[in-house]
């Protein structure tokens, strides 16, 4: 299973790479798209039920539709079609506070037993894959695939840190009756390798962190970074919860190894709008 995993990984980021560093603006979007919509549609399937086909299905590819509409528009393609405004940083703050109240608030009661299907999760869903997918993509067009992928990186390091760190040791569970196998430990070396990370790289030209240690104060960049992680960690435990109350161990078998592209999402989708409003943040 590691093995797979890890091959999967590999094939993941050299794609991502690949598409990345084309000369041409539309293999990224299209990657980003096709990522996104089975995100939609994994997520729907546990929020409104339906198999595979159904309605998740026919909201998936109408949204498919639109990021390949977009995609193929040449350079700044998500840039003219979605300007920045007032409006669209308010909706990826709406976005982002809803993330913290709504997992916040599910994952304090941490009632893995309430019926799966609600609407209201499944409009949440709707709104948190276009504002990622918005954010992420404005990202690549504005400052680059460096910031792009250092960004991605810090979710990546959280991960692979919190992984071996709960493994060597994991006491204190964090989440029994959702994710039993995350730990109070698990957690904060996952944070703590965020922290390291963006310190790291901070050396690195264009990079995320590079952007912030030029934006911000050091003490404020590592506060910042800690809410990044904690935020990454609870979209983590949020698509858990909806796992658990779906009765489904994977969002699906897409990604061998690694279960769906929800699985490999789940932690972006809360951050990626933070990352969008302090790129657009006026000067």
């Amino acid at each position: 299973m590691l093995l797979q995993r890890t091959l999967t990984a590999i094939v993941l980021i050299v794609v991502l790479l690949a598409a990345g560093l084309s000369p041409v603006n539309w293999p990224l979007l299209v990657f980003f798209g096709v990522a996104a919509s089975a995100c939609l549609w994994e997520w729907m399937r546990m929020t409104l039920g339906g198999g595979r086909m159904g309605v998740p299905a026919v909201v998936a590819l109408a949204f498919l539709c639109l990021t390949l509409l977009v995609s193929f528009q040449g350079a700044g393609a998500v840039v003219n079609t979605f300007p920045v405004t007032d409006r669209l940083r308010g909706f990826m703050a709406v976005v982002l506070l809803a993330w913290v109240i709504i997992a916040g608030a599910g994952l304090y009661g941490g009632n893995a037993t309430k019926p799966s299907r609600s609407l209201g999760l499944s409009l949440f869903g709707l709104l948190s894959v276009f504002a990622a997918w918005l954010a992420l993509v404005y990202v690549y067009e504005q400052a680059g695939v460096v910031f792009l992928v250092s960004f991605m990186g810090l979710v990546w390091v959280a991960d692979i840190a919190a992984y071996f760190g709960g493994k060597a040791l994991g006491r204190r569970k964090l989440a029994p009756s959702i994710s039993p196998g995350k730990t109070w430990e698990g957690a904060f070396f996952g944070v703590l390798g965020s922290v390291v990370w963006v310190i790291a790289t901070q050396a690195w030209p264009g990079s995320f962190a590079a952007y912030l240690f030029g934006e911000f104060s050091w003490w404020f960049v590592v506060v910042l970074t800690i809410a990044l992680a904690v935020l990454s960690i609870m979209g983590d435990l949020f698509e858990s919860l909806l796992k658990r109350r779906a009765n489904m161990k994977d969002s699906s078998r897409l990604l061998p190894g690694h279960g769906g592209a929800f699985d490999r999402l789940d932690a972006l989708l809360p951050i990626a709008p933070l990352a969008y409003l302090l790129l657009t943040r006026p000067l």
